[in-house]
C-alpha cells in the first residue's frame, strides 16, 4: 500500500509488530556479513531442517549484526509469554538439542548469553527463569553502551520495512513533512550539535543551512558509505542491518536543504550492504516513502546507488563527487566548498552514514535530548569498531566523551592475552595517530584526540599489545596510504613513498640517526601541504609514534634491534634445549626447511636458512623457540 498519511503509517506498524512479537516461537540469526563468516547460513538451514523434522512451529528470520562480533554466531530466541534468550557461538550440533528443549517448553541454558529485555503490546514480558543468564544490559560488553544508530540493529529484520516502522522508523519524515518547514529541521540539527561521523567533525546543520541558502535551486545530498579504514566496518554493518534509517535520515536531510536527488555511494566490496540497500530503496518507494509526493506534501525525493571501485581518496568529499560524475575519485582545491558548488557544479551535502542514521532520532526525541548525551561539544554518541588485541572485538556505540580507558578495558575486555599488555591504540584508521597506554585516561572526543596527536576518523579503533613493534606499524600505514594515493598531488604521492623508504630501512636494520631526523621533517611537511584530507592526515601514525615511541626508533636505529621482536631483519629464533621435547612441529611447519633434528631429540635452527617468519614459534607446544631482539 501507498503510505498517505500518519493513520497508514500506524497500519504498518501494527503489521511489523506482528512479526517483531509473533505468537509463536521466533528465532533469530544474526546474519549480516560477520555473522554470516562464523556459520550463520548453515544454521540458518539446519534450524529449518530441524524445525521440519520435528515438526515444531516456529518463526525464523534473518536479523542484522547486534555488534557482539567476538560472539557470532549468535542465535535471538523469544517464546510468546516466557521471554527472549540471546544464544552465543552456536553451532550445527546444538540445534536439536536447542529445539528439543523449546518444544517442550523450556530454556535451553547451553550457550545462553543473555536475556533480553523487551516491550511487547502487553507491556513488558517477564525475564526467562534463568538465574545465571545476566540481562544483556548487564554484559560488560553493552553496560557502557548508548545506542542510538545501533539501535536496531540485530533486532529487526533489515528487509522489512513494517519491522523498522514498528520500531519507531519513518515518524520524523512524517513529522517534518506534516510541519512544511525545511529550516526548522536545519534548526533543529543545528540546536543539536550533531557533528559529521564520517571523520572531520564539521556541525551538520552549518553545512545543511549554507547548501539551502545558496541561490541555486537544484541541490544534491549524498551519503557517503566508501568506507575503507582496515578493520573498519562500521557503515557496512549498519547498511547491512538498518537500512532504512540511513534512507530515512536522506530523505530528511534532502527534504531540508531542497534536493529532490540523494545518492548512497557504497564500496562495491561491500555486496551484501548493496544488496540490502536495494531491496530497501525499492520497498520504500512502493509504500510511497520515496518518489513523488511523499506523504501527500508535494515534496519529491529519489535515491540512486552508486558503486565505488574500492578507492581509498574517494572517501574524501571532492574526490567522491568526481568518482560520480566521472568514474576517476581525484579530490579537487577547496574552497569552493561542496555546500556551495559540488556535484556537477551544483550545492551538495555530503555526510556521512552514521551522521543520517543519527537524524530520525533528533528530529524524534528533540536537539535537548540530543545534547544531553555526550559532552559540551561533542553531543551524542560515537560508533566504533573495536579490533586487534583486545579481548571482546566488535561494533560498540558509546557517549562522547568515554574514555579510552572505559571502551578498552572494559566494553573491550582488556588485552585479548592475558600474559601480554595492552600498549597502545590507534584511532581513525590508517589516518589516525597511535596513542600510548598511559593516555588511556583521554576522553573520546573530537579535540581531545586532535591534541594528542591522533584523529577521531570514522571510527576505527585498532588496539595493540606488547608484541607489537610502532615502527612496523607506522610503516604499514603508510604504505597503505601510499598506495592509496590517487598521485595528483606532490606532497602526498612523493612524501608517503619517501615515508615508507625511509621506514623499510629501518625496520630492515639499514636506518641512520639522520634518517629519524628526515622522517619527521617530510612527515610535516606532507601534513602541512598535501591537497586534501587523506594526504593531510597520512602522516598521523608516523608523527604520533615517533612522539610515544621514540625509544622504539632509536633501538631500530642505535642498536639494531626490535624490542618487540617483529622485523625480521633484527631478531634471531633459537631452540632452548631444555624445552625442546623433540616433537617434530616446528621442522615440519618450517617453509624453508631450517630446522633438522631427529624425534624425541633437541631440535636445531639452520640460522643461514632461517627466514624468520616465526611460525616455528606459533606451532612449538613448549615454547621453546626464543625469540633474541
Amino acid at each position: 500500500m501507498k503510505i498517505a498519511s500518519s493513520s497508514d503509517l500506524e497500519k504498518l506498524e501494527k503489521i511489523g509488530r506482528t512479526t517483531l512479537y509473533p505468537a509463536q516461537l521466533k528465532i533469530s540469526i544474526g546474519m549480516s556479513t560477520c555473522g554470516i563468516a562464523a556459520g550463520a547460513g548453515v544454521l540458518f538451514k539446519r534450524f529449518q531442517e530441524e524445525a521440519d523434522r520435528r515438526n515444531v512451529d516456529l518463526m525464523l528470520t534473518a536479523t542484522g549484526c547486534l555488534g557482539y562480533c567476538q560472539k557470532e554466531p549468535l542465535v535471538d530466541i523469544r517464546m510468546p509469554g516466557k521471554g527472549r534468550v540471546l544464544y552465543a557461538r552456536v553451532i550445527a550440533e546444538d540445534i536439536a538439542g536447542l529445539l528439543d528443549s523449546l518444544a517442550s517448553g523450556s530454556w535451553p541454558d547451553t550457550k545462553a548469553l543473555a536475556i533480553i529485555p523487551e516491550e511487547t503490546e502487553s507491556g513488558k514480558d517477564t525475564p526467562p527463569e534463568l538465574p545465571d543468564v545476566p540481562m544483556l544490559a548487564e554484559l560488560p560488553f553493552f553496560a557502557r553502551q548508548h545506542k542510538i544508530v545501533l539501535k536496531n540493529c540485530g533486532l529487526i529484520d533489515p528487509f522489512s520495512i513494517e519491522e523498522y516502522v514498528a520500531r519507531g522508523g519513518y515518524r520524523a519524515l512524517a513529522q517534518v513533512l506534516q510541519d512544511g518547514n525545511p529550516q526548522r529541521v536545519i534548526d533543529a540539527i543545528i540546536q543539536s550539535g550533531l557533528r559529521g561521523r564520517g571523520g572531520g567533525g564539521f556541525p551538520t546543520g552549518r553545512k545543511w543551512e549554507i547548501c539551502s541558502r545558496t541561490d541555486e535551486k537544484t541541490r544534491f545530498i549524498i551519503c557517503n558509505a566508501d568506507e575503507g579504514d582496515p578493520g573498519a566496518y562500521m557503515d557496512r554493518t549498519v547498511l547491512e542491518s538498518d537500512p532504512y534509517s540511513v534512507i530515512e535520515g536522506l530523505t530528511i536531510g534532502g527534504y531540508a536543504i531542497g534536493a529532490g536527488q540523494g545518492f548512497i555511494y557504497v564500496r562495491n566490496e561491500y555486496p551484501l550492504a548493496i544488496e540490502r540497500l536495494r531491496h530497501s530503496l525499492a520497498r520504500a518507494a512502493e509504500q510511497g516513502l520515496l518518489g513523488g509526493n511523499i506523504l501527500q506534501s508535494g515534496f519529491d525525493f529519489t535515491v540512486r546507488i552508486v558503486q565505488g571501485a574500492g578507492a581509498f581518496v574517494c572517501g574524501e568529499e571532492t574526490a567522491l563527487i568526481a568518482s560520480i560524475e566521472t568514474g576517476g575519485g581525484e579530490p579537487r582545491p577547496k574552497p569552493p566548498f561542496p555546500a556551495e558548488s559540488g556535484l556537477w557544479g551544483k550545492p551538495t551535502v555530503i555526510n556521512n552514514v552514521k551522521t543520517f542514521a543519527t537524524v530520525p532520532a533528533i528530529i524524534k526525541k528533540g536537539a535537548e535530548w540530543f545534547t544531553s548525551i555526550g559532552i559540551p561539544g561533542n553531543a551524542g554518541t560515537v560508533v566504533f569498531s573495536l579490533v586487534g588485541q583486545v579481548a571482546d572485538t566488535g561494533l560498540v556505540e558509546v557517549p562522547l566523551g568515554l574514555s579510552l580507558h572505559e571502551l578498552i578495558e572494559t566494553i573491550g575486555g582488556g588485552s585479548l592475552k592475558k600474559d601480554k599488555t595492552i600498549k597502545a591504540v590507534q584511532t581513525g584508521g590508517p589516518s589516525g595517530g597511535c596513542l600510548p597506554a598511559e593516555l588511556f585516561n583521554l576522553s573520546i572526543d573530537y579535540e581531545t584526540l586532535s591534541q594528542a596527536g591522533s584523529i577521531m576518523g570514522s571510527g576505527g579503533m585498532v588496539v595493540m599489545d606488547e608484541d607489537t613493534c610502532m615502527v612496523d606499524v607506522a610503516r604499514y600505514f603508510i604504505g597503505f596510504t601510499r598506495k592509496e594515493s590517487c598521485g595528483k598531488c606532490t606532497p602526498c604521492r612523493e612524501g608517503t613513498r619517501i615515508i615508507h623508504d625511509i621506514l623499510s630501512r629501518i625496520v630492515s636494520g639499514e636506518g641512520s640517526p639522520q634518517d629519524l631526523e628526515l622522517l619527521e621533517e617530510v612527515a610535516e611537511w606532507v601534513k602541512k601541504t598535501a591537497l586534501c584530507g587523506l594526504g593531510q592526515t597520512a602522516p598521523n601514525p608516523v608523527l604520533s609514534t615517533l612522539r610515544y615511541f621514540r625509544s622504539e626508533y632509536d633501538a631500530h636505529v642505535s642498536e639494531k634491534r626490535c624490542p618487540a621482536g617483529v622485523c625480521r631483519s633484527l631478531i634471531t629464533l633459537t631452540i632452548l634445549p631444555d624445552l625442546c621435547n623433540g616433537c617434530g612441529l616446528c621442522k615440519r611447519e618450517c617453509p624453508n626447511e631450517a630446522i633438522s633434528g631427529k624425534k624425541k631429540k633437541v631440535h636445531v635452527i639452520n640460522t643461514s636458512r632461517c627466514i624468520r617468519c616465526k611460525i616455528c614459534v606459533d606451532v612449538c607446544p613448549e615454547g621453546a623457540i626464543e625469540i633474541g631482539r
